[in-house]
């Protein structure tokens, strides 16, 4: 029996070899498909966490924006109304209308009978006129305060000043209430913009500092991606984490909130005198006509044609000149002891922020971007805050019952003077405004996302290689080549309030440059 095995085995042996030979290799072979399978989906797993820590960090750099507007709007704000005193000139006018209400009431009883007979009207229509402007007004602290000096001071140190007419007086409070309404949603915009470059960029430094320092210290145990601002990891490095650059930079806000609003007030009211000059305040106005005004100031202030629009920069609102930038430094309290900027070379980091900025302000996706926030913009003050304050338009949840109102309520008319009343309080409301619908309404514009994702995730392999963001002979600004200017000046549906439509958006592939799969369903039209 055991002889007769051996012989079996012996004779079998070629075909037990053959079989152990290919069972070995099957699982040398199953275990290495195995391991690769393995690797491949924690590759995924690893990507797909990557991505949305990316995703997570970046609606969280929009977060940050949002705060960092509403922390320094109020600076902005607080010289704009100064600058544009609309209550001083409202208690002007009731100074007047008292004194002249004193001198009816000690005249005679004849002349003081054929004058009430002979002028209720215009009478009543100053005081109603006045109380829509006293009722629910706002009277800013600083201005508060300077009526209180003047009243015991001003008399000894201001010279007597011209005692201008109540129509003098009428005209400028047209005038000053429209201008600091439009100079805000201007100022907002340009700061919403301005503040999303800068903290995006930011944004986007320090995640490249990440996969740098990733890719130079892999022994480190971890193949995450950091994506906090550890600012005082290392100061010497080449991206992001520089603390001192990043605060230099930041404050180049200064400019905006100190001396670019005076240029755009100025420009703005140019536009408004002569748009809006011509109207009395007693002067009955449709919500239809209010909105082809103000689409006819913003043309002038904007551009009237897309070439316009284009030729139309930006960024002297925004930037101040290079000789301009070391006194900026100064005023916002940062040191200037190192070398002077206007001296630096392109590849300092500081240097490279300002000239890539530069580039994205000028560039046609900036302006496209502010033309649609600021319709977003004048559409919450024309068409829901004068069109239901002034008009008495009952508000509206849906868009469907809104074209229906806005057929029934076009021929219905107010004064101008009611209309001014109730954009001087919006004025208050755009500046210093909790919760700020009007920054609201522009975060909600789906362009204003894209171009800040952009901008977050484009250029990574100019700041690897350290090319100056301000080379245009090298690279073009990030996203230039994906959209064009839009299409602006008409009222959409010849119903928009304060709107300028443009053509459809095309932000298609520069979104899909982004890294973020983003919903297309909300994409404007």
């Amino acid at each position: 029996m055991i002889s007769a095995t051996r012989k079996w085995l012996r004779r079998n042996r070629t075909n037990f070899a053959v079989g152990f030979g290919l069972l070995g290799v099957g699982y040398v072979a199953t275990q290495y498909v195995y391991s690769k399978i393995t690797e491949a989906r924690e590759r995924m797993s690893d990507d797909r966490i990557s991505r949305e820590n990316l995703r997570r960090r970046f609606e969280q750099n929009q977060e940050d924006c949002t705060f960092t507007v509403l922390a320094l709007l109020p600076t902005a704000t607080e010289n704009i109304l100064e600058a544009l005193s609309v209550e001083s000139i409202t208690q002007e006018l009731q100074h007047k209308r008292a004194e002249r209400l004193g001198r009816s009431s000690a005249a005679s009883e004849g002349p003081h009978s054929e004058l009430s007979s002979g002028t209720p009207s215009v009478a009543d229509d100053d005081g109603k006129s006045l109380g829509s402007f006293r009722s629910e007004s706002y009277v800013h602290a600083s201005q508060m305060a300077d009526s209180q000096v003047g009243s015991s001071e001003g008399k000894q140190q201001e010279p007597p000043r011209t005692r201008k007419s109540k129509a003098q007086l009428w005209n400028d409070l047209k005038i000053n209430s429209i201008t600091r309404a439009f100079t805000l949603l201007y100022t907002l915009s340009l700061l919403t913009l301005l503040t999303r470059i800068q903290l995006n960029l930011l944004g986007r430094r320090n995640y490249l500092s990440s996969v740098v320092s990733l890719a130079s210290h892999p022994q480190q145990g971890t193949n995450k991606i950091n994506l906090e601002n550890r600012d005082d990891d290392n100061l010497e490095q080449a991206y992001g984490n520089d603390f001192e650059t990043n605060r230099q930079y930041l404050t180049f806000s200064w400019w905006l909130l100190h001396r670019g609003w005076k240029e755009i007030m100025m420009k703005v009211e140019v536009a408004v005198k002569e748009v809006f000059g011509p109207l009395n305040p007693r002067e009955d106005v449709t919500l239809e006509k209010l909105s082809e005004l103000t689409i006819g100031a913003r043309k002038k202030v904007e551009g009237a044609t897309e070439q316009e629009r284009r030729n139309n920069k930006w960024l002297s609102y925004l930037l101040p000149p290079q000789d301009q930038e070391d006194f900026v430094l100064r005023e916002s309290g940062m040191s200037t002891s190192t070398q002077s900027l206007a001296k630096d070379t392109s590849t300092t980091p500081l240097r490279r922020l300002l000239d890539e900025t530069s580039d994205l302000i000028d560039s046609p996706p900036f302006t496209h971007v502010l033309t649609r926030i600021l319709d977003a913009s004048f559409s919450v003050l024309v068409d829901q805050r004068v069109a239901t304050q002034a008009f008495r338009t009952p508000p509206t949840t849906s868009p469907s019952p809104r074209i229906q109102e806005l057929g029934n309520n076009d021929g219905v008319k107010t004064k101008l003077a009611n209309i001014l009343a109730v954009i001087s309080r919006q004025a208050h409301s755009i500046g210093n405004g909790v919760p700020n619908e009007y920054l609201q309404a522009m975060e909600e514009v789906k362009d204003l996302e894209g171009f800040a994702a952009i901008i977050y995730s484009s250029n990574f392999e100019f700041e690897a290689t350290g090319t100056g963001a301000g080379n245009s002979d090298t690279k073009s600004s990030p996203g230039t080549e994906h959209r064009a200017g839009p299409e602006l000046g008409k009222v959409e549906g010849g119903s928009g309030k304060g709107q300028m439509v443009g053509a459809e958006s095309e932000f298609d592939n520069a979104w899909g440059k982004a890294l973020f799969d983003k919903a297309t369903e909300g994409r404007p039209t």
